[in-house]
């Protein structure tokens, strides 16, 4: 792996019986950059990403961050590598509030992670990163608000906080803009490369919104039956005939 290269699967299969959702995937997630996986629905992007993460195990082939290899590792581990997962369902304490949810994030992996009867207050070291993300997601004013009364944007900014609050090298964001209304998506999109951008952020995203992937990536993996078909900068991956056919059925044009 070279400097360059932050991220890789090499030769990644998962066998669900005798399909396989990922087959024989080999890719390379660069520093620095924002790396989109796309595809139609049973592509293979999901399990690829519950592969990368630590949340599957791969049938065979291998996992390498900063060149180590991480296959085996529990996905618990893979966190405190550095590595920032999202989920396409909103995955964050609905009782609790915008900075309860950070805060106990920020915790996690200090050594007061299961300390958790003991006062907010005694934590004051992790207070000061609770409200640097608060303010970097655009949440203050929402601070003291449970999270399950915020609208659906707000609580995909505040998810994207959770991640971001043990300072992770990688953010794994699969479909961050489900369910959202399209006036929230652009919002939500800046803020994702303006995370990347001036935190030194890698990104990895899975999204079905080609509006989205083909103006903010720097490289665009295109998976088909498991395997990849395309990868290049969005120019290229529009241009290929082979993507679209296989992934628009030849109906539609890709474009950005």
């Amino acid at each position: 792996m070279s400097s360059d290269v932050i991220f890789e699967a090499v030769n990644l299969r998962k066998q669900f019986g005798a399909l396989a959702a990922v087959d024989g995937v080999s890719i390379q997630v660069r520093r620095g950059s924002l790396h989109a996986i796309i595809g139609p629905n049973g592509a293979g992007k999901t399990t690829l990403f519950n592969l990368m993460s630590g949340n599957l195990k791969p049938t065979s082939g291998r996992v390498l961050f900063n060149g180590r290899d991480i296959t085996r590792e529990p996905v618990h581990r893979t966190i405190h590598f550095g590595i920032g997962r999202s989920f396409q369902i909103t995955n964050i304490f609905p009782s609790l509030t915008v900075f309860e949810n950070i805060r106990l994030a920020a915790q996690a992996l200090g050594r007061d992670n299961f300390k958790f009867w003991r006062s907010a207050t005694h934590f004051t070291r992790y207070e000061a990163r609770t409200w640097e993300v608060i303010e970097q997601v655009g949440l203050t004013a929402r601070a003291h608000t449970a999270a399950r009364t915020l609208p659906h944007g707000d609580q995909r900014k505040l998810e994207l906080g959770v991640i971001l609050a043990p300072d992770p090298e990688v953010l794994m964001l699969d479909e961050p803009t489900a369910g959202m209304a399209s006036e929230q998506v652009p919002e939500l999109i800046a803020l994702i490369q303006q995370i990347q951008k001036t935190g030194d952020k890698t990104i990895m995203l899975v999204e079905h919104n080609m509006n989205v992937v083909m103006n903010v990536s720097d490289t665009i993996t295109v998976m088909h039956m498991g395997k990849v078909l395309a990868e290049g900068a969005p120019a290229a991956i529009a241009a290929n005939p082979a993507v679209q056919t296989a992934y628009l059925g030849g109906l539609y044009t890709l474009s950005f």
